[in-house]
């Protein structure tokens, strides 16, 4: 019988997974932009940063684009500015 060819390759690294919430992903992102701008990391933790980046910045994106949407379900199918008082 022949082995099969995925019991000799290297598991694929594991997915970290997603934040619980938008605060947790900014300061995760905050933190990693630091981490990248400092010029101290190898070749491919800056590789694997830069995809952990775009990954919490999708996130991000989402979580405000739901709940952009949400204030327009509030206020009814106009986007109306937010105003701080």
């Amino acid at each position: 019988m022949a082995k099969s060819a995925s019991s000799s390759a290297s598991p694929t690294p594991a997915v970290p997974a997603l934040p619980a919430s938008y605060e947790a992903a900014l300061q995760e992102l905050e933190e990693l932009v630091d981490s990248l701008e400092s010029g101290q990391l190898p070749l491919d933790q800056l590789l694997t940063g830069y995809q952990r980046g775009a990954q919490l910045l999708k996130f991000c994106r989402d979580k405000l684009e739901a709940v952009e949407t949400q204030i327009k379900v509030l206020e009814g199918t106009e986007l109306k500015p937010w105003v701080q008082e």
